[in-house]
């Protein structure tokens, strides 16, 4: 059937006068996804993982030394022995020995994360929010910009977690590492830290935004005043399942980074497989999973704190915009 394509009156058409043009800003176009621009994004994600690692760090040191192996790691069962040995030989001061370390590499890092994965599920959805397979990929992505940025001064925090650390402090420990053993330390377990931290976000991302989802679904007529404890809620429940399940690829991290430090094993090759068969011979299979309790118990309330975090200071720099009328 044939249309008339003659034009039509439309008043929408009739451009403003030059006063109600509204004006457009370079910032107006460089607005990200969600009402945001990219640096948004980037200073939510520092204040999220900056708040999750400073809050959680004690548990952090607990599964450092618990999996750490030689003649300084903690061979306690329970984590409550742990915590028994580590206050006895270094105090509560002990509890926080590279703290510095993971201040200064946690902020950027996260930056990097979180904005990574915002472009990036912004490419891959496709405007689906239900899209668990792009939420994995996204996060696979951050991951990898991630911990590029976090491995060294990672590797700086866990040699001063150690019990009876020979380092006086975070500037002490990367110059002696770098004097001593070269850049390369800095990333001896990059390769082993991605191999466990994709999987580990792959799980974390879907899980968080399958969760959230299915949270808000159960009462979306106040979707808006349960909004940080879906988060919250999610983000425990994803933290807790990846790390339970990258355990293993942790306790390899942690092997490779402490290495040669207050007798921990020295690797000759540094490959995964060469720890995994050290890891095997001296503490059996059941050595892989040192540290899941602790290491669960940080990363679930971690990744609820982080979420909860990162989502609040997303509100905030939402409601901004809007207020001074930035993006539309």
């Amino acid at each position: 059937m044939a249309t008339d394509a003659s034009p039509k009156y439309n008043p929408d058409l009739i451009p403003a006068p030059p006063h109600q043009q509204p004006e457009y800003h370079r910032e107006m176009m460089e607005a990200e996804h969600d009402g945001l621009r990219f640096y948004e994004f980037m200073i939510a994600g520092s204040v999220a993982g900056m708040v999750e690692h400073m809050a959680m760090f004690p548990v952090d040191t607990i599964k450092t030394q618990m999996q750490a192996l030689g003649s300084c790691p903690i061979k306690s069962a329970t984590v409550s022995q742990a915590l028994q040995s580590i206050l006895r030989s270094d105090g509560f001061r002990g509890l926080y020995r590279g703290i510095g370390a993971m201040g200064l590499g946690a902020g950027p890092a996260h930056a990097v994360y979180f904005s990574v994965y915002e472009l990036c599920k912004k490419r891959f959805s496709g405007g689906k929010p239900d899209n668990h397979i792009a939420h994995a990929a996204s996060g696979v992505c951050a991951t990898v910009a991630s911990d590029s940025v976090l491995t060294p001064m990672d590797m700086v925090k866990q040699r001063l977690q150690l019990s009876s650390s020979p380092y006086k402090g975070v500037w002490d420990c990367m110059n002696r590492v770098l004097r001593e053993e070269g850049v390369r330390a800095f990333y001896a377990s990059y390769r082993t830290t991605v191999l466990m931290n994709a999987p580990y976000t792959a799980v974390h991302f879907a899980t968080y935004e399958a969760a959230k989802i299915g949270l808000m679904a159960i009462s979306p007529e106040s979707v808006n005043e349960e909004t940080l404890v879906v988060h919250a809620t999610a983000g425990a429940a994803a933290g807790a399942l990846a790390a339970v399940v990258t355990t293993p690829l942790d306790v390899v991290k942690t092997q490779l980074q402490c290495q040669g430090v207050c007798g921990c094993d020295r690797f000759v090759s540094g490959s995964i497989s060469d720890v995994v068969r050290t890891i095997i011979k001296k503490d059996g299979y059941g050595g892989l999973m040192r540290g899941w309790i602790p290491r669960t118990l940080f990363h679930a309330p971690a990744a609820a704190i982080c979420w909860s975090t990162y989502e609040a200071a997303k509100t905030f720099f939402l409601q901004l915009n809007h207020r001074n009328g930035d993006v539309t």
